[in-house]
């Protein structure tokens, strides 16, 4: 893992409602030290970001966002959030690129490109998703499938992103890959990226996502080249997202 500081993330995707982000409170209590070792960031629904970095201002939770819109500018685009906008609201990271956007909404690696670059210009830290399907898969096509999703989807000039691996088939179900695999696509995205960014590579953290949860989150951690996790529906509820942060080597 070399300097690079873990990162453990929760998605909760639209799940929760007001009464919910309680639980972030909580979390902040249940952590203690972990807070100082590992950055923890929560990205609730786009309703609730402000509400949440408020909540959270003086806290050790980081607040982000789990989309944003490619125009980094003020648009006519109704319904969509300009990344400028997340950033106003107390938001530090986005995702993008996440495979629901991509197989729901039909998001292109090229769309998420510019997602990215909009956060980054606004200041935020993109969290850019790649990960491949069952079908992909077991069509031994999973080096192309990650290897193109990264290269055409992150930043094209360096600078603070985050990649995070989730394999589409892995996703709120009850398998994972083995730790194997998941060293070995990890391994992958680092050559990718340092074939684009050179040395600069090394920086980049990269997650591991996919039915994390507190039973397994602690072997992940231990695979070489994951530094941290993007997590799910076990991100909802501060006992089991405190449990996978605690079982991370760096919260000891």
């Amino acid at each position: 893992m070399g300097a690079r500081k873990p990162l453990i993330a929760g998605n909760w995707k639209m799940f929760g409602r007001a009464a919910d982000l309680a639980e972030i409170g909580v979390l902040a209590e249940t952590i203690g030290a972990a807070a100082g070792r590992i950055d923890i960031l929560i990205c609730p629904p786009a309703a609730y970001v402000q509400s949440s970095a408020w909540q959270n201002r003086s806290g050790p939770i980081l607040i982000g966002a789990q989309d944003c819109s490619p125009n980094g500018a003020d648009a006519a685009r109704t319904g969509e959030v300009s990344a400028a906008m997340l950033a106003d609201a107390g938001a530090k990271y986005v995702i993008v690129g996440h495979s629901e956007r991509r197989q729901i909404h039909k998001e292109t690696d090229d769309l998420v490109r510019q997602k990215a670059e909009a956060a980054l210009s606004a200041g935020l830290i993109p969290i850019v998703c790649v990960g491949e399907t069952q079908d992909e898969r077991t069509a031994g096509k999973v080096a192309d499938v990650v290897g193109r999703q990264v290269r055409s989807s992150v930043p094209s000039q360096s600078g603070a992103f985050v990649v995070a691996y989730e394999p589409v088939w892995a996703i709120g179900g009850n398998s994972t890959p083995t730790l194997a695999e998941i060293a070995e696509v990890h391994a992958l995205i680092r050559e990718t990226l340092a074939g684009q960014f050179g040395g600069q590579a090394n920086d980049t953290r990269i997650l591991y996502g996919g039915s994390v949860n507190p039973k397994n989150a602690g072997e992940i951690f231990t695979v070489a080249g994951v530094d941290g996790a993007l997590v799910g529906r076990a991100s909802l509820k501060a006992a089991d997202f405190s449990a996978i942060i605690l079982g991370h080597p760096a919260a000891v």
